[in-house]
């Protein structure tokens, strides 16, 4: 038998899965260790200062590396970056993933997807703990957009793509 909690729990997962997310890959690196991680939990915070947060699992290598370095890359995924996006999310080993793609690197060596629909780079202001993930929040200092009308959509565990609503 579920207790209360659980059931709230498996209600919560069904309702956000039902939720279609823009799917990005967030890059972060720290000394030598640099690594990038598919990521739907993102979004903006304030157009003044320009920010956004990333809710990253405290368990994972990313959030290491962000927790110690002073900046993070979100890149927004284009449709044909779906082979990327599997890879980023455990489909390959992190030491292969940035073999595959067009990936670059900024001035102090954080990568970027160079063909990315946008991608959005940070300084890290504020790293909040909730559960099992910390929000991190960062201020925008640079951004590109590739003028692709085609970002990559991840809705019910299946990526897709957003189709025009007929208006009347």
């Amino acid at each position: 038998m579920t207790s209360p909690a659980q059931d709230v729990q498996q209600a919560f997962r069904t309702a956000m899965r039902n939720i279609a997310a823009t799917v990005t890959i967030v890059t972060a690196g720290h000394h030598e260790r640099g690594h990038g991680m598919t990521a739907t939990a993102v979004s903006s915070v304030s157009l003044d200062p320009p920010s956004l947060l990333v809710c990253i699992n405290s368990k994972t290598l990313l959030h290491d590396i962000m927790s110690a370095s002073e900046r993070f890359c979100v890149n927004v995924l284009a449709q044909e970056h779906l082979n990327l996006s599997q890879a980023f999310s455990g489909g390959i080993p992190p030491a292969e993933r940035f073999a595959l793609g067009d990936w670059a690197e900024t001035e102090d060596g954080l990568k970027y997807l160079a063909s990315a629909h946008a991608r959005i780079v940070c300084a890290r202001r504020l790293a909040i703990p909730f559960g099992t993930h910390t929000v991190f929040i960062g201020e925008v200092v640079d951004v590109r957009v590739s003028g692709r009308q085609a970002p990559l959509l991840y809705h019910d565990a299946t990526y897709c793509r957003p189709t025009p609503v007929a208006s009347h």
